[in-house]
């Protein structure tokens, strides 16, 4: 299978990454992120998490700070809708939306997938293709207990250390979720393993994603 190189080692990149609650990111793409940055590719990053209150905004920045490190550049932001109700504050949302269009123009946007049963999640990839008409995205997959993953038709192949950091940033910097009995080791790397073995990743783990409109050059 000829793979597509997104991006280079050397090569700059702006990558926009939204996420409706402070661990969504980091679950769905944090790997991904991780391995770009250690191949030497040159990330200049707008990470944006909508609903970080209190305890959760604080996880939020901390996580992202370490997520990041070694990117080019980095601007996180954490709003505070209210979470669970994203339906209900849509015209707000996309007010905040149509600011952040007016502040950011990447190149690759990262963002939860249209059919994930969490209705917040929905929300966000909602007014992602809303808003961002010309642009590459790529929807994420979180694991959770609705049972929803789908069938993703675009994978990132990691190096094992890579995702090892990936499970022990999560670890370090989500207290607030450890209690749940979905959030931990064994969920994070079992899902990895499924899709590298999908994709034959040669270090037998991956991150996958759906492309729903790719333009090949």
């Amino acid at each position: 299978m000829l793979p597509l190189k997104l991006p280079a080692a050397g090569e700059r990149l702006s990558v926009l990454c939204l996420g409706a609650h402070s661990d969504d990111i980091e679950i769905g793409a944090g790997a991904t992120l991780l391995q770009w940055i250690s191949t030497g590719a040159k990330l200049n990053i707008r990470w944006c998490v909508l609903s970080g209150i209190g305890d959760r905004e604080a996880e939020a920045r901390g996580s992202a700070n370490s997520f990041l490190q070694g990117a080019e550049t980095a601007n996180v932001e954490v709003m505070s809708f209210r979470d669970g109700f994203f339906p209900a504050q849509g015209e707000q949302i996309k007010d905040w939306f149509e600011t952040l269009k007016d502040r950011f123009n990447p190149d690759l946007i990262l963002t939860h997938r249209r059919d994930d049963s969490h209705q917040d999640h929905r929300e966000v990839c909602r007014y992602t293709w809303n808003t961002f008409r010309d642009h590459l995205i790529l929807e994420y997959e979180i694991p959770k207990w609705d049972g929803d993953l789908g069938q993703p038709n675009l994978y990132v192949p990691l190096e094992a250390g890579v995702l090892a950091r990936k499970i022990e940033l999560l670890m370090k910097h989500f207290g607030t979720q450890r209690s749940k009995h979905w959030f931990d080791d064994e969920t994070f790397r079992g899902l990895a393993r499924l899709r590298g073995m999908e994709c034959r990743a040669a270090e037998r783990y991956a991150e996958a994603f759906v492309a729903r409109k790719l333009v090949v050059a």
